[in-house]
């Protein structure tokens, strides 16, 4: 028999070792869960603490997205808001010499004509500095994003599908078309 198993242990009869075991049992069994509770609520206070920091920090980054998105809006506005007037001011000049040419509409029609001329260089100047250039198209190839065809001519000295005649102006670089050119195109002649 092995030491433990022996019936004189510590001079403490068998019965009396069951005994005092039995006792201490429960109350070992018992501080376990005790102590498994205080850790439990522990834990559980911890994890509505952590839950709690989390909603706060979620609340506040949706706030700060919504101010965000807020104060975006308001820029964008402000923005148009600055080129409408820039763009605006730049044709102020031309509206003047307009002005001014009406009012010597009864002078010199020559000079009129002369004037007029000058205030129409004017406003395509003021198109091309706001990035959109009158395009000379006369001669190209037809392209539907950049052109609007409005008819065809039979022509045997034109290659066909170019450009024979531009009936309408187009305005704007080829990647960013203000106004497509609307022109008669090329065919072949029968």
């Amino acid at each position: 028999m092995s030491e433990q198993q022996t019936p004189e242990r510590n001079g403490v009869e068998p019965e009396q070792q069951t005994a005092e075991r039995n006792r201490a049992e429960p109350d070992q069994q018992q501080a376990p869960e005790g102590n498994r509770a205080e850790p439990e609520s522990d834990a559980l206070e911890k994890a509505k603490t952590r839950i709690a920091q989390l909603e706060d920090n979620w609340r506040r980054a949706a706030a700060e997205l919504d101010n965000f998105r807020k104060r975006c809006a308001k820029d964008l506005v402000r923005a148009r808001e600055h080129e409408r007037a820039r763009t605006a001011a730049a044709w102020l000049p031309v509206v003047d010499n307009l002005e001014r040419a009406l009012e010597h509409a009864s002078s010199d029609p020559d000079q009129i004509i002369e004037g007029v001329r000058a205030v129409y260089q004017q406003a395509l100047s003021v198109l091309a500095d706001l990035g959109f250039p009158r395009r000379d198209d006369t001669g190209k190839v037809f392209d539907p994003a950049l052109h609007e065809a409005v008819g065809t001519i039979a022509n045997k000295e034109l290659v066909p599908g170019t450009v024979a005649h531009v009936v309408r102006p187009g305005y704007g670089p080829d990647d960013e078309i203000l106004r497509p050119a609307a022109v008669v195109v090329a065919t072949r002649s029968d």
